[in-house]
């Protein structure tokens, strides 16, 4: 199946530099042009085929003495720089002595002020890892643990309030560890601290570029398929794909055919933008199916949001692999072309690092639609371009292969659709209700100008009622939550700052337009992991939906009867200034009657 010479291709950590990142729980190292692959705590160094520069232990949600908690003699027998990051420092520790741990009395989580010292038998050496960094810097927390005492033949570089080992440096070997998190945006000169391990310490190249990925990845798919292979994949109008579909017409042109699957939860007018995106600006042999019907109906009366990811990776394989048998006898016999025997696919990093396990380093947040294989049936090798890039290596890579600005700075979409934006039951009216709710937002955002400014917007229907008043009516109807985050890897996020006037609009329009909704309220939780797209309400605790609407109803229930209660207060306080009941008092007693009624009604629902 593969092409001669296929042994030639090598991966890019073969031809950059490469710092090796060992996961027990942290994420990324890639913004200094600076070449990293991350690989599970568990990995085991004896078998690495390329020998890395340097090595960081991340951080992770362990701590070190526990019984099973993941350790990593060999590395530091490699004879290269190891950087330690919270679980790393006390990693860099314990392996000099297991006392040298223990459980913090006063835990750190959040912003912190650290100071640097710059001492030590070898200054020079010692002081590398924070040359031309400030001498007290904001810093970014996470632990419980820390160090109790400072590890033989090592200085202290770093200290917080809270923790006097917060920082440490071997004296004569280039090992390093810091409590804080670099790799964080909260951390100011995080990014400095980083490159100075790399390039001052390790002596990386900063050579990682997408021109050249590219060039090389585009060597690698001809070699993989040859010279008459065909490749089919499926694509959905986001970045990924669309920026893999290009990269593959570029290498083989039209022996690759593109795969739209319309699930019913995409989107509004997202199939007619994709196939003129597409077909029109790129060049791409597409074919649109429409499967609508049959994802709605496995989906009708499922809420749990893992279940619906399953129901519908299920429903897509079965999709696609029905379209693929097709288009395998259409192009069977041609004279010109061999069988299609590939299948692309735009898994990227993040999407590896989150289904990486180890009891789970990161530990796996979801099952992803990207990563794990395909049918043994299918008879098709997968071939993914991106798997080695971060979302933003993608657009990169997407505006060095000529693809338009507004496609390449598009908002990413999950795999699931609308179906993880609705805590609940998935059906067409709900679908459409977040549809409507979410182009309204994402259309302001843009005549706001700012689009660019926003990593990621969507609308989501929360799994409860609220009473409002429309007009004269008064009505109990559906929330709509916006989110929307910055974010420069999709690996963590924080909420974006809108002004109240730009909310206050947004949710006007909601309400007014889209049937079936009478409040919007806006998330400012910070997010971590779930954040690109996948969906941060599916993990919303299903468990709690029904209490919540028990809740709030008994909270509405009250609301009235203090109402009621009011009403006739006032009443018998007129009567006792002397007022007989007018006509607008026999109007009130009417409407409370009323009001009664539905009360009851309502209780005995």
């Amino acid at each position: 199946m593969t092409a001669d010479g296929i042994a030639d291709i090598q991966p890019p950590r073969q031809l950059f530099d490469t710092l090796l990142v060992l996961d027990f729980g942290s994420q990324r190292l890639r913004d200094l042009k600076i070449y990293s692959e991350l690989r599970p705590c568990t990995q085991d160094i004896s078998k690495l085929d390329f020998r890395p520069k340097g090595v960081i232990l991340s951080g992770g949600p362990y701590s070190v003495y526990d019984s099973g908690a993941p350790h990593v003699p060999a590395v530091f027998d490699l004879d290269i720089p190891v950087l330690g990051i919270c679980y790393g420092l006390q990693e860099i520790a314990w392996q000099h002595n297991q006392q040298n741990v223990l459980a913090g009395e006063k835990r750190e989580y959040g912003h912190a002020k650290i100071a640097f010292e710059r001492k030590g038998p070898n200054p020079s050496r010692v002081n590398d890892l924070f040359q031309d960094v400030a001498d007290e810097i904001d810093v970014w927390m996470s632990h419980g643990d820390k160090l109790s005492q400072l590890p033989e033949s090592f200085s202290t570089i770093a200290k917080t309030s809270n923790a006097p080992f917060a920082g440490i440096a071997h004296d004569s070997k280039p090992f390093y560890g810091i409590q804080f998190h670099p790799e964080v945006s909260h951390t100011s000169q995080g990014t400095k601290i980083l490159e100075n391990f790399a390039v001052r310490i390790c002596k990386a190249g900063q050579d990682w570029n997408m021109e050249d990925f590219k060039g090389k990845e585009i060597s690698r798919i001809r070699a993989l398929v040859g010279t008459k292979g065909q490749v089919i994949g499926a694509v959905s109008g986001g970045v990924d794909s669309t920026v893999a579909a290009k990269l593959m017409h570029e290498a083989i042109g039209d022996r690759f055919h593109a795969v739209l699957v319309d699930n019913g939860l995409l989107r509004q007018d997202e199939v007619q933008t994709v196939h003129q995106t597409l077909t029109k600006y790129l060049g791409i042999n597409l074919t649109v199916i429409d499967a609508s019907k049959k994802f709605l109906a496995d989906l009708k009366g499922v809420s749990e949001p893992e279940q619906k990811r399953k129901i519908i990776g299920k429903d897509f394989i079965e999709v696609f692999q029905e379209t693929a048998d097709e288009m395998k006898a259409a192009v069977a016999g041609s004279p010109t072309s061999g069988k299609i025997e590939w299948l692309l696919q735009g898994t990227l990093y993040p999407d590896v690092i989150e289904s990486i396990a180890f009891r789970g380093p990161s530990q796996t947040i979801k099952t992803h639609h990207n990563v794990g294989g395909l049918p043994a049936d299918m008879d098709l090798e997968l071939i993914e371009p991106l798997r080695e890039l971060f979302k933003d290596e993608v657009r990169i890579l997407g505006a060095t292969l000529g693809i338009p600005p507004e496609l390449v700075w598009r908002h990413p979409f999950p795999g699931p659709g609308i179906a993880i934006r609705i805590l609940g039951e998935v059906t067409p009216p709900q679908v459409e209700i977040v549809r409507k709710a979410d182009h309204i937002f994402i259309e302001e955002i843009i005549r706001a100008g700012l689009y660019r400014d926003i990593s990621q917007a969507f609308a989501a229907l929360l799994p409860v009622k609220a009473v409002g008043v429309m007009g004269d009516k008064r009505v109990h109807e559906q929330v709509i939550a916006l989110r929307a985050v910055e974010t420069t890897d999709f690996m963590t996020a924080d909420w974006y700052p809108f002004d109240g006037h730009f909310l206050k609009k947004v949710s006007s329009r909601i309400v007014n337009e889209v049937n079936g909704v009478c409040r919007v309220v806006y998330d400012t939780m910070s997010g971590t992991s779930s954040v690109g797209g996948r969906g941060v309400y599916e993990a919303g605790d299903q468990r709690n939906v029904k209490q919540s609407e028990i809740n709030e109803a008994e909270r509405y229930k009250e609301e009235d009867e203090r109402s009621i209660a009011n009403k006739l207060a006032r009443e018998e306080k007129a009567k006792k200034h002397g007022n007989d009941p007018s006509k607008g008092a026999k109007i009130d007693a009417e409407l409370q009657q009323e009001e009664e009624e539905f009360l009851k009604k309502k209780g005995a629902k």
